[in-house]
């Protein structure tokens, strides 16, 4: 998908999470994914998932995707917030949300 039409889609965080110290956020993955597995021994195991650690930026942007806002508006609220530290923002944006798309993290609705 092109760059130009990632930004205006709104994404919806579909996977589970902990906030831990310093407001950054952990995306919790299930170790085992098929329905089956999933179903009898997730519930069986000690840690039955396994977490995607965030730093700052990225717990910024998973926040922000709140079903509402579009790549493009969470793009320019992440520049007002870090600055040149987020530079070049549309970029990085833009790779960030292709990378929870294919960790199916995310989906994007239609408004």
């Amino acid at each position: 998908m092109e760059e130009k039409n990632l930004l205006e889609l709104v994404p919806q965080r579909i996977s589970q999470w902990e906030t831990r110290e310093n407001n950054r956020i952990d995306i919790l993955v299930p170790k085992l994914r098929g329905k089956w597995l999933g179903k009898w021994l997730l519930p069986k195991m000690k840690k039955p998932h396994y977490k995607v650690r965030l730093d700052d930026i990225g717990s910024f942007v998973w926040q922000q995707c709140d079903g509402e806002k579009t790549i493009r508006q969470i793009a320019l609220c992440l520049r007002e917030n870090f600055g040149e530290k987020a530079e070049p923002v549309f970029e990085r944006v833009c790779i960030f949300f292709k990378k929870l798309e294919k960790g199916c993290f995310i989906n994007y609705i239609n408004l």
